[in-house]
């Protein structure tokens, strides 16, 4: 990861994405740090399989803001292909940065205590990993492709996966199925990276895996056709609103009705799923921006853009920190030993129900994360990657 660094003149950014991302990043700490896993309120899960929870929303939201981000970002290089290669040469760089981050966040602590285990049984797909691999094809598909033909890749990649995962049999099963262990992206995934380096609560498929990484791509172009529509100078704010609901709410419908035939689904990132998420990841942008940026009615946002400006990093030092707090163990109150992360979340359990101490411990880490980031954003101190 880059050096903090003071943030130069920047040019304008769109409040309202900020917010939308912050938003976003800070759900994805939510739901990754409960106190106890065994003990959560049902909004904060993933479907178990088929269907969609509040928490199967924030992936496909983040991946969205992404290609959101990437129409802003590298909109004034598009035009000019003199600037394509180098464009590209830093975005792979930033592609492999994140991707390093993801990995690392696998191996640690054990890298440090058995290395060789550690890397014999890394998981090599991951959420950083997912983000690294479709930013980048993203942005290249963006950077040498006209909108009516990034339109005609999403769609393809859509048509491609839905067509790959229901009609082609699977080896050594038989017959096309769309179930956990037994789908041909569970099949291609243990093919090629082997059981050893997959989702280890599942061990046999990942929910981040390879042949599902095709509609994922899908989402962050769904995101970049939003964020060229809102840059566009020749259209008014009320029309660009207007149209995002309704791209939105079309969007949401068709998911549903395919999610008659291909089920909506987060863990294989059915086609269905990157219609309904990317429509209602537009109907939130469209109401942000409204709100936003064209009513100004921004004093609210404070909290959530200082997550927003800072996403990568309060996501990876999220994940960090827990991993090295149960390196070290400490003696209980009736002596018995534990690590410091449950030491700390003792203290909770005392005073609430089981339930809503899981539930505290992670809202307090959502406000631990909100105070340093809120002196790093009035500092003006953005850590790039």
């Amino acid at each position: 990861m880059a050096q903090p660094q003071l943030m130069q003149e920047a040019p304008a950014r769109l409040l309202s994405l900020d917010f939308f991302r912050g938003a976003t990043v800070a759900a994805m700490i939510l739901v990754n740090n409960p106190g106890d896993w065994g003990n959560i309120y049902a909004p904060l899960k993933h479907a178990s399989w088929n269907g969609c929870t509040p928490t199967d929303l924030i992936f496909p939201f983040f991946l969205f803001i992404v290609g959101v981000s990437i129409a802003y970002a590298m909109g004034s290089r598009k035009s000019d292909p003199t600037t394509h290669h180098k464009t590209i040469v830093k975005a792979l760089k930033r592609t492999l940065i994140l991707f390093g981050l993801g990995l690392f966040l696998s191996l640690y602590p054990k890298v440090f205590t058995n290395p060789i285990e550690a890397i014999q049984n890394v998981r090599i797909p991951g959420v950083l990993q997912r983000i690294a691999v479709v930013f980048f094809i993203s942005a290249i598909i963006f950077l040498k492709s006209s909108e009516k033909n990034i339109f005609k890749i999403l769609i393809g990649l859509l048509a491609v996966y839905w067509a790959l995962m229901t009609f082609v049999p699977v080896p050594g099963v038989g017959y096309a199925n769309l179930e956990k262990e037994t789908n041909l992206g569970a099949w291609l995934d243990r093919s090629i990276l082997s059981e050893a380096h997959l989702w280890k609560a599942s061990k046999t498929w990942d929910p981040e895996g390879i042949l599902s990484t095709m509609p994922a791509i899908a989402t962050g172009l769904f995101g970049i056709l939003v964020g060229v529509y809102l840059k566009r100078k020749d259209i008014d704010a009320a029309t660009k609103i207007v149209w995002l609901f309704c791209t939105g709410l079309a969007a949401v419908a068709l998911g549903l009705i395919w999610d008659l035939q291909f089920p909506i689904n987060k863990a294989l990132w059915t086609s269905s799923f990157v219609l309904y998420t990317g429509g209602l990841a537009t109907l939130i942008l469209a109401f942000c921006y409204w709100i936003i940026d064209v009513q100004n009615y921004n004093r609210f946002t404070k909290p959530f853009v200082v997550y927003g400006v800072n996403a990568i990093t309060v996501f990876f030092l999220s994940g960090l920190i827990p991993r090295t707090l149960q390196m070290f163990s400490v003696k209980g109150a009736d002596g018995t030993e534990m690590n410091l992360q449950a030491w700390l979340y003792s203290g909770l359990t005392a005073h609430f129900s089981p339930i809503n101490a899981s539930l505290t411990w992670a809202v307090s880490v959502i406000v631990f994360w909100l105070v340093i980031l809120w002196i790093m954003y009035n500092k003006k101190i953005f850590i790039k990657v």
